[in-house]
C-alpha cells in the first residue's frame, strides 16, 4: 500500500497541507493514520477523496440546500458508501436540473408579462395599499419594503404619504416575485428592470445572466443561468468520479 505524508499529498494534489488538515477535520476525507511520532499517514484513497472534493466544490451553488447536499455527497464518499454517495449525487443532479427549469419558466413568465407592454406605461385602473398588495400577491410586506429599498421599484404615494400601488407596479412586482422565487438576485433583476426599461427589446436572458464590469461583487445568482449549467456539468464528473472511486477502492478504502 503506498502512503503519503502531509507534504507530499499536499503537493502532489496543489494544495496547502493546511487544506489537507481542514478537509479531515471537516470529515471530507477519512481521518488518517498516525504514526508513532504523530505524523499522518494517508493512501490513495485520501489522494482520490481529496480531488473529489474539490471537484464537488468547485462550482458554488447555495440556493435550497444544494451546497448542504455537496458536503453530504462528500462525506458519504468519504466513508466508504459509495452507492450512496452515488445515488445522492444523482438526486443531486436532477434538483439542480430543477432549478435550470425554474430559472427557465422565470424568463418565460416575465417575456408574458412584458409582451404588448413596457414597463414605463401609465398606469390602469387598480390600485391598492401595500397591504392590499402583499396579499394580493402572496409576499409578505417585508418582501416589498426589501424590492423597494434596494430600487426595484418607486412607489407614488397620496397627499396623506400613504404608499398607492397600480396596475404597473402589480406587472413589475409580479415579475420580480416569479424572478426571485426563481433565486436570480436582487442586482440581477434590477439590472434587467434598468435594461429594459431604456431598451425593451433587450435580450432578458442575456441581460439577466450578465453582471455589469462595473459591479464590485458578483454571486452565483447574478449569473443564475450560467451557475447552474456549470453546477449540472460539475455534477456529471462527480458521478464519473465517485464510479471510479468505486470501481478502485470499494472493498478496501484504506489502499
Amino acid at each position: 500500500m503506498k502512503t503519503y505524508t502531509t507534504s507530499e499529498i499536499a503537493r502532489s494534489i496543489g494544495i496547502h497541507s493546511n487544506t489537507v488538515r481542514l478537509y479531515e477535520e471537516l470529515e471530507l476525507i477519512p481521518k488518517a493514520e498516525r504514526k508513532e511520532n504523530g505524523y499522518r499517514v494517508f493512501t490513495d484513497f485520501h489522494m482520490e477523496q481529496i480531488k473529489f472534493a474539490r471537484i464537488a466544490l468547485k462550482v458554488e451553488v447555495l440556493q435550497n440546500g444544494l451546497r448542504k447536499q455537496a458536503i453530504t455527497i462528500i462525506k458519504t464518499s468519504a466513508s466508504g458508501n459509495f452507492d450512496k454517495a452515488i445515488g445522492l449525487t444523482e438526486h443531486y443532479l436532477q434538483q439542480i436540473k430543477n432549478e435550470q427549469k425554474n430559472a427557465e419558466e422565470a424568463i418565460e413568465i416575465t417575456q408574458r408579462l412584458l409582451s404588448g407592454s413596457s414597463l414605463g406605461e401609465e398606469s390602469g385602473t387598480m390600485v391598492l395599499t401595500r397591504k392590499e398588495t402583499a396579499d394580493y400577491l402572496q409576499i409578505s410586506m417585508d418582501a416589498l419594503r426589501n424590492w423597494e429599498m434596494n430600487g426595484l421599484l418607486t412607489i407614488k404615494r397620496k397627499q396623506n404619504g400613504y404608499r398607492v400601488y397600480t396596475d404597473k407596479d402589480i406587472r413589475r412586482l409580479k415579475i420580480i416575485r416569479s424572478l426571485r422565487c426563481a433565486n436570480y438576485s436582487l442586482s440581477a433583476i434590477l439590472r434587467m428592470l434598468n435594461t429594459l426599461s431604456q431598451n425593451p427589446k433587450a435580450d432578458i436572458r442575456q441581460v439577466i445572466d450578465t453582471p455589469d464590469e462595473s459591479d464590485d461583487i458578483i454571486s452565483v445568482c447574478d449569473k443564475l443561468l450560467t451557475s447552474l449549467h456549470y453546477a449540472e456539468e460539475n455534477a456529471k464528473v462527480m458521478l464519473m468520479h465517485l464510479e471510479e472511486i468505486k470501481k478502485q477502492f470499494e472493498t478496501n478504502p484504506t489502499l
